[in-house]
């Protein structure tokens, strides 16, 4: 038999095999994600004491020259879809009201905790889709929530801790990012661009905060300079790669490695930093990724239930 001649058996396999490597691309992409966003917050910690405001204006200033750079090399360049203005003003705000407590989070917390805390976002996006998405939530679903709820609590410890103030907020850049996902998902369905997206977000970002980081200015070291350059190319880094992930596999598959980033986290922590959580902090985090876990469980197998008319 010629061996230019096709193989049946040969070709099904590798059909089969497409989406699985495809899926491993995508969970690869995540797990840099993940990565990366620990990493930003690792360089926000080690930039010291400067205010968060003028954190938060350096990381979103180096992800708007970053975007716009990408924007300006496409052929639509600045060019947004008509009625995307009014979600992309919306995601903005979400985004950076997320972003702004998750920085004063990580400024007064672990880093683990901070990010912990602001990997509640999934959860607090289930329920605005329901608003405004108009997707309709199972029972499961509100299960998982709870659940969720549970876990931050741990992590915040109401009453026990000092730092519970610290970590409402860090619970705020949770809810603040929930938000804006959704909006990035309603954009998303309406065709608008990634890139688009990002700058929009980092740039309206970038206004908002400049007069509360000139008014709060604090001269930094070549030192502070770095770890907050480092922070921005770290977020940037972070946005691509999570941008990539979903263009090879749904989030429904593959978003649940995001949650390494709290192991991530607690590695940087624990050897550059010296910050080791505690037995109830990693019980927290043992019950808001196993709601997380469970969720895409089900997810990915089994039927979803049928609508009630």
């Amino acid at each position: 038999m010629s061996s230019h001649l096709k193989n049946p058996e040969a070709e099904r396999n590798a059909a089969a095999a497409a989406p699985l490597k495809n899926k491993n691309r995508g969970i690869l992409y995540v797990l840099l994600e993940a990565f990366f966003f620990a990493l930003m917050t690792f360089f926000l910690k080690e930039a010291g004491s400067l205010p968060t405001m003028e954190k938060a204006l350096f990381r979103n200033l180096v992800a708007s020259v970053v975007s716009l750079i990408i924007l300006l090399r496409t052929e639509e360049k600045l060019k947004i879809k008509k009625g995307s203005l009014p979600f992309l003003i919306l995601r903005a705000a979400g985004g950076t009201v997320g972003l702004i407590c998750n920085f004063y989070a990580v400024d007064h917390l672990l880093i683990s905790d901070a990010n912990m805390l602001n990997k509640m976002s999934p959860f607090f996006a289930i329920l605005f889709s329901i608003f405004i998405l108009k997707e309709k939530a199972r029972k499961f679903d509100w299960a998982c929530v709870a659940l969720a709820f549970t876990g931050a609590l741990i992590v915040i410890r109401p009453g026990f801790s000092m730092a519970a103030g610290p970590a409402f907020i860090g619970l705020c850049g949770g809810l603040g990012a929930g938000l804006a996902y959704t909006f990035v998902r309603l954009l998303g369905v309406r065709g608008e661009r990634g890139p688009v997206i990002v700058f929009f977000f980092s740039a309206a970002s970038t206004l908002f905060t400049l007069p509360f980081a000139v008014a709060q200015f604090q001269p930094m070291t070549v030192r502070q300079f770095l770890c907050l350059l480092a922070t921005g190319f770290s977020a940037m880094g972070g946005q691509l790669c999570v941008t990539k992930a979903y263009t090879y596999a749904p989030a429904k598959e593959i978003s649940v490695f995001d949650y390494s980033q709290v192991i991530f986290a607690a590695l940087l922590g624990a050897l550059f930093l010296g910050e080791y959580p505690d037995a109830v902090s990693f019980l927290g985090y043992a019950v808001i990724i196993g709601a997380a876990v469970l969720r895409w469980h089900v997810t990915n197998h089994r039927e979803p239930l049928p609508e009630k008319n």
